[in-house]
């Protein structure tokens, strides 16, 4: 089967970041490992090069300063040549036989992807030697349209969008279409990339094994998010809506843009009012009804949602539920 490289772009991550090389160093179809340190505080470059094989594979190397998951991502790609291509987060873990569940060298895929199994960090350590396993439930075709609504976020629910998802992607179909991580987010970097391959035609299948263990943490940086992040995440809906898609398409992104900038309107409409007062701010946007009226739909859910006793994140959970 063609070889994997596998990238990762790690910010101050040196508890965990020898755990993540060593889990893809020990997989036979990887031929790159690609370590991208993003200007981290501590001493995750030294931590990924502990966890060195000897085999040659692991390349790490400092960016001089921060540039964040999706830059960091695509200096990975540049300084590899593999022929497929899979991510790695710093906190995560690849599990034995990941790549030979993903990468079938006869399938008709562009984009291959399994299962994610979220656990608590503290739950980490068991599921050393465990091999990727099937979950059940249905192998598909990813539409556009189905991986779009599928990161629509769902109130009262742990966070499933399946833009967290890992796929393996074909290097050639990246290199044909000009395609890679948009520099400009920090945040839904991977939906964006994904989005963007289905609309250029990647053919996206999903496998019905799981071989990826993901660290859940309240704190995460997907879950830290700025007003500026949610704004460029909501440019990229509109670069996106700005080209030819069906009538489906069209409306279930429209859908996940007013989602996002609901968002982006509450967190600004709070930095507003943080740095000025509740009188100014609201003065300062009375220009922008749409935004105030977003602002207070967020203020209400989040005093609704303060009433609420909060569940506890379950110790292990799927993405995609078998």
């Amino acid at each position: 089967m063609d070889k994997v490289c596998v990238i990762i772009a790690a910010m101050d991550a040196a508890g965990t970041i020898g755990r993540a090389v060593a889990s893809a160093l020990a997989e036979p179809e990887v031929a790159e490992v690609v370590v991208i340190d993003d200007a981290s505080r501590d001493a995750t470059a030294a931590a990924a090069m502990r966890a060195d094989d000897g085999s040659g594979r692991l390349a790490v190397h400092r960016a001089p300063r921060n540039l964040g998951p999706a830059a960091a991502r695509n200096l990975a790609l540049a300084r590899s040549r593999a022929p497929l291509v899979a991510v790695l987060d710093a906190d995560d873990a690849v599990l034995p036989g990941r790549f030979t569940a993903l990468a079938d060298p006869t399938g008709d895929w562009d984009m291959s992807a399994d299962n994610i199994i979220f656990v608590a960090p503290e739950e980490a350590a068991d599921f050393t030697g465990l091999a990727a396993f099937a979950t059940g439930g249905v192998a598909e075709r990813m539409t556009f349209a189905r991986f779009v609504a599928a990161n629509i976020s769902q109130a009262g629910r742990p966070r499933g969008e399946l833009g967290f998802l890992k796929p393996v992607m074909r290097r050639a179909f990246l290199e044909r279409h000009g395609l890679g991580y948009d520099a400009r987010l920090r945040l839904g970097e991977d939906f964006d990339l994904y989005a963007r391959m289905l609309l250029a035609g990647a053919s996206f299948r999903l496998v019905a094994t799981c071989g990826y263990v993901a660290i859940e943490r309240p704190d995460s940086l997907s879950a830290r998010h700025s007003a500026a992040d949610l704004a460029a995440l909501v440019a990229a809906d509109d670069r996106m809506l700005a080209g030819k898609l069906a009538a489906e398409e069209r409306a279930v992104l429209l859908e996940h843009r007013a989602q996002t900038a609901q968002r982006w309107h509450h967190r600004h409409f709070l930095d507003a009012k943080r740095q000025s007062g509740l009188v100014r701010a609201l003065i300062a946007h009375r220009g922008r009804p749409r935004l105030l009226v977003d602002a207070g739909l967020g203020v209400a859910r989040d005093k609704l949602a303060a009433l609420r006793v909060p569940a506890p994140l379950p110790r292990r959970r799927f993405l995609i539920a078998p």
